[in-house]
Order: structure tokens, then C-alpha cells, then sequence
């Protein structure tokens, strides 16, 4: 899909979102209750630090430690975007975008093999490791008595955007590797708003998957995820709330796709674990006047 078709899909999603919220808003004026339809924008910004990562492409071939070997041993920008539509005051639906792009530039202490691509020692390495995610989830409100605290489950489909590059500085060698492919999770967020407008919260996508087809491959390649967060904030204005925010990202697969390209065997091993520290805002138009 091109830049252009990108930015007009986009456009008309939030278009259609804004439309719905001035009607929302609208409506409830007309008969002053609160909206059927409540629509959040959520965006974080902070840093990003590995804890753990390392990747092996091929059987025997190196399992590549991007800690200690591939420059990951520093903070990285962290970024966040998701709207959110609350249905009835139950029924949440989120569409999140997770941009994940970790690039380094590093020489190799040692002779490093790749997909049955050996780079040299004292080889200088451009590499990247880019891991975009979308995710689109489901909700209800299982407390739906409880005014000011929400316990929420559900479940999401995540679409995985994976390239990952080891490249000489010079050019003359590049291994690269893409996926893409869905994979479902299970959904839980918790909630509790204080009466000084003081609110907690934690929210978890996870999956643990073993087997083909609920990993989002037609191989038998073992896959976890898990996406954790705290989340601390409070009513800064009628529609805006500020929080700070606490992440763990962890998760990776292993074992042999038969989708095979190139120079590798198919087999890969990938377990990271990320923590991100972050700073967030959320516009909720439905709560103007």
C-alpha cells in the first residue's frame, strides 16, 4: 500500500470518528444524558529500554544478542496511538498502532552468522529491528453496576509488521528477514476513578500459542506475547486526562516456517523483553458541554 492511500485511510477513519463524537455530543444535549457512544484518543511518548533480546535465523547459526552485541543497551523513543468508542457504557472497541523501530550501528567483536551469512569480526553493522503492530480489541464492562471502577475482558486481533535487517555499513552484505501475519490475544483492563478525580488503571494483551494457525502462522512455531501496563492519572480539563505510564512488552517465537526464502532454513528463535516509561494524554470529545 502506498504513503498516499495510507494517509487517506487514516483521514477518513478519524473523520468518521470526529463525526461520531460531535453526534454523540449532540445527541446528549438533546436529552441531557451521557452519550451512547463515547470516543477516546489516547497518545503516549516516552523511552523504550531492552531488557533482554536476542534473535537466531537458521539452525547453528548464531543466537545473536542484541544487548550485548547489537547496540539495544540504551533507551529507544517509544511512541503510542489508539482510539477508542465505548458503546452503551459497556462495550469498549480500541484500534491501537504500535510503531517498534530499533536502529543500531555497531562492530562486531566477533564473527556473527546469520541465516548462513557469516559476518566478520570488526565488521561495522547497520541493523534494525522494526516490529510494527496493529491491534483492533473487544471489551465489556463485567461490573456494570459499579460506577467508578471498570473491570473489562475481552479479546484482540494483533497484525504483526516484522523487517529485520543486518547490514555491513558498506553495503556489500545484508540479510533481511519479513513477516507479517494476525495473531488473537486475550484482553483484560481494570479501572478505578477516585473522587478527586484521581484515577489507577492496568490493562494486559497476552497470548500464549504453541500451535499453528493461533500463532498466525501455518507452521508449528511457539509464540508468546505479552503486553502489560500501570497507568496512574488525573482530569486535567473538561475532555483531557494526563498520565504517566508503565510497560511490559515482552514475548518472541520459536521453531521452523515453511515459508522459506532465501538463504536461511526457516528456523528462527526471537524472546525479547521491553520496559517503557511514558507519558500520556487522553482527548475524550464526548465529555464537552
Amino acid at each position: 500500500m502506498t504513503d498516499h492511500k495510507k494517509i487517506i485511510i487514516v483521514s477518513v477513519v478519524y473523520f468518521v470518528i470526529i463525526r461520531i463524537a460531535f453526534a454523540s455530543v449532540a445527541l446528549a444535549n438533546i436529552h441531557k444524558e451521557k452519550p451512547a457512544i463515547q470516543v477516546r484518543g489516547i497518545t503516549e511518548m516516552g523511552l523504550l529500554v531492552p531488557a533482554y533480546h536476542k534473535i537466531q535465523f537458521s539452525n547453528g547459526n548464531t543466537y545473536f544478542d542484541y544487548r550485548k552485541e547489537g547496540g539495544q543497551d540504551n533507551a529507544f523513543l517509544f511512541l503510542r496511538f489508539s482510539a477508542e468508542a465505548v458503546l452503551g457504557g459497556r462495550h469498549t472497541i480500541v484500534a491501537l498502532y504500535q510503531p517498534l523501530q530499533l536502529k543500531t550501528n555497531v562492530t562486531l567483536s566477533e564473527d556473527v552468522r546469520i541465516d548462513n551469512v557469516t559476518f566478520p569480526a570488526q565488521t561495522p553493522m547497520d541493523l534494525l529491528y522494526g516490529f510494527d503492530f496493529y491491534r483492533l480489541s473487544y471489551m465489556v464492562d463485567v461490573l456494570k453496576h459499579r460506577k467508578n471502577t471498570e473491570l473489562s475482558l475481552g479479546g484482540s486481533l494483533q497484525m504483526r509488521n516484522a523487517v529485520i535487517t543486518f547490514t555491513s555499513s558498506d553495503g556489500t552484505m545484508r540479510v533481511a528477514n519479513r513477516d507479517v501475519g494476525p495473531v488473537p490475544l486475550l484482553k483484560a483492563r481494570f479501572r478505578h476513578q477516585f473522587n478527586n478525580q484521581v484515577w489507577m488503571g492496568a490493562e494486559m494483551d497476552g497470548i500464549w500459542a504453541p500451535i499453528k494457525y493461533i500463532n498466525g502462522s501455518n507452521s508449528d512455531v511457539e509464540g508468546a506475547i505479552i503486553d502489560l501496563n500501570v497507568s496512574v492519572g488525573r482530569r486535567l480539563a473538561q475532555s483531557i486526562d494526563g498520565f504517566v505510564n508503565i510497560r511490559y512488552l515482552a514475548g518472541g517465537a520459536e521453531g521452523t516456517s515453511k515459508d522459506t526464502t532465501g538463504t536461511g532454513d526457516g528456523y528462527t528463535k526471537n524472546w525479547l523483553q521491553f520496559l517503557t516509561f511514558s507519558l500520556g494524554f487522553m482527548f475524550s470529545p464526548t465529555d464537552l458541554p
